[in-house]
């Protein structure tokens, strides 16, 4: 038995590009002023070392950034060169190749961010 199409309407030839949620066209979206009203969690940037699933190597991970895609990517590109070091941002989380705690610290309180420093 197929399930019915719950996804509703994508596109239309009047509005064009439809938003899933409020089924309103894309430029008159209410769904993303609702989204990002305020900030995710509790406003903190944490900064903090893993190397679990990684063969050892250690990688600094950034969480709390309350940025879109394309600031995320520009922040992720002057820490990283500030740093010297390969990373990458995935679902709003910066990761830098090599433990660079303490410089990404003071890069990012330079900038104005409330960083903390997880994982001891």
């Amino acid at each position: 038995m197929r399930k019915p199409n719950t996804d509703g309407l994508v596109y239309s030839t009047e509005g064009g590009r439809m938003c899933p949620l409020c089924r309103k066209p894309v430029a008159a979206c209410i769904c993303k002023g609702l989204a990002s009203s305020g900030p995710v969690g509790d406003g903190t940037v944490r900064v903090s070392r893993e190397t679990k699933g990684r063969g050892g190597k250690a990688v600094t991970i950034i969480r709390g950034l309350t940025l879109d895609a394309a600031a995320l990517a520009a922040l992720g590109k002057r820490l990283r060169t500030a740093c010297g070091a390969g990373g990458t941002a995935k679902d709003g989380v910066l990761e830098l190749q090599g433990d660079h705690c303490d410089r990404v610290i003071d890069c990012l309180k330079q900038d104005g961010w409330a960083v903390k420093r997880a994982g001891g």
